[in-house]
């Protein structure tokens, strides 16, 4: 493996790219078109590398005693050094795309990348572990919002509907490395409440996000709204179930919640209801 591959794999791609694809649809369903969908893509593309590749240099010993050797900086492709300052790198280049965006989308995207930061660091081995996520992923969509011309005030049910996402996320996030993270000393809120308690507050969390954007906006739900509705409530005991007839390092039910969040986002775009 390449330091480039490795240094990519090191930032957590999957998740992040598709925050930052779902975020880049919302952005376009809002009305974002050309540099101002760049710039907010490159934003939380920023936030999303910045948090992968701190995590990966805090966690590096931890991944080590862990035999993690999926993880290319406790495989040795890659240095501890080298992931640090990618991620210090990241982290200060999270406002500078949003800066010509106006001073409330550059606000709110700091904001984002602090708390996205401070799961990192110190949250992560609390019962608090969940809150980045929480204010984090509700900031997201506002972001979008707040960064059209103008700067329009984001809908409460959007921002609640992220944030219920991000919850949704952490639970089932931590899910396939709750044995690694106990061996190491990592007691998050996940740890703490026990696996099935976790899927069950991730199944939960998503589906309440699902039900926010079909009944939150004004107006009866849309058609497309309906069906997404139906499609968490499907999707998502699928992967429950998936999760516990799954030996090793269960995954199922982390892809589920990625597929509800797209759905819930397509949905967005769909409904042409946001701003």
């Amino acid at each position: 493996m390449s330091r480039v591959l490795a240094l990519f794999r090191s930032a957590h791609p999957e998740p992040g790219l598709a925050v930052t694809f779902a975020m880049t649809l919302l952005a376009v369903g809002v009305g974002h078109r050309g540099w101002r969908l760049l710039l907010v893509a490159l934003a939380v593309a920023a936030t999303q590398f910045a948090v992968g590749w701190v995590n990966d240099w805090l966690d590096a010993d931890r991944d080590r005693q862990a035999g993690r050797r999926d993880k290319p900086v406790a495989a040795g492709a890659v240095s501890r050094r080298t992931v640090g300052v990618a991620g210090l790198l990241a982290a200060l280049a999270i406002p500078l795309p949003a800066l010509p965006l106006g001073v409330p989308a550059t606000v709110v995207i700091s904001v984002v990348g602090v708390f996205a930061l401070l799961y990192d660091w110190p949250l992560k081995s609390t019962a608090f572990s969940v809150v980045p996520y929480l204010v984090a992923f509700g900031l997201l969509p506002a972001f979008v919002v707040v960064a059209l011309p103008g700067q329009p005030a984001p809908p409460a049910w959007l921002v609640a509907a992220g944030a219920l996402l991000g919850g949704g996320a952490h639970f089932a996030n931590v899910l396939p490395d709750l044995a690694d993270d106990a061996a190491t000393g990592v007691r998050g809120l996940p740890h703490r409440i026990g696996a099935r308690w976790s899927q069950l507050a991730a199944a939960g969390l998503l589906l309440a996000a699902t039900l926010t954007l079909v009944f939150g906006p004004p107006g009866p739900p849309s058609w497309p709204g309906l069906a997404a509705a139906a499609a968490a409530v499907v999707v998502l005991p699928l992967g429950w179930y998936a999760a516990q007839r799954t030996t090793g390092r269960p995954v199922a039910l982390f892809r589920a919640v990625i597929v509800v969040a797209l759905i819930d986002v397509l949905l967005l775009v769909l409904s042409g209801r946001v701003a």
